[in-house]
């Protein structure tokens, strides 16, 4: 292995100082490929979400819309695996959960937010495009939770694929 001038094996500061080592990014940032899968995640809750909030933007300005990895709540019963009406899941595992508007430990109020959970619903997408459907069909669960609505009315189009 070559030596650098003081009888040192090269570390990966010298290397990289001498102008043989990772000079940037492998990828620009332009490119769809540098984007994470969390960054694409995202951009498919947006794209999901705005087909619902072209219809109800009025009565969902003060809804937030969160991205968690995985989720942080457990069943109020572990053996016959009940969810309260808030959260959406697919038998023991929750894939989002609507968080009303509050107080916080400090006094702060809080808007009403829709937590989605990144790893359980890719899990569940064999597909890009089952991804976006399943995101969409989550979505319009919550919201209709979030306005005390049938999810129909959300989006009539649902009954129909069922």
């Amino acid at each position: 292995m070559a030596r650098t001038g003081s009888g040192r094996q090269p570390t990966s500061r010298s290397a990289d100082r001498r102008g043989r080592g990772v000079r940037g990014p492998v990828l620009p940032s332009n490119v769809p490929g540098h984007r994470s899968r969390a960054d694409k995640f995202d951009r498919v809750v947006l794209e999901a979400f705005a087909r619902i909030d072209h219809k109800w933007h009025e009565r969902l300005e003060r809804l937030d819309i969160a991205v968690d990895e995985v989720p942080k709540i457990r069943a109020i019963d572990p053996e016959s695996v009940t969810w309260p009406p808030e959260v959406v899941a697919e038998g023991p595992v929750p894939l989002s959960r609507l968080v009303p508007a509050g107080i916080d430990k400090r006094g702060d109020s809080t808007r009403a937010r829709i937590v989605l959970f990144r790893r359980p619903l890719e899990r569940r997408a064999k597909h890009p495009e089952d991804l976006e459907d399943l995101l969409y069909e989550v979505l319009v669960e919550q919201v209709a939770t979030y306005l005390g609505v049938d999810p129909d009315i959300i989006d009539p189009g649902m009954e129909e694929e069922r």
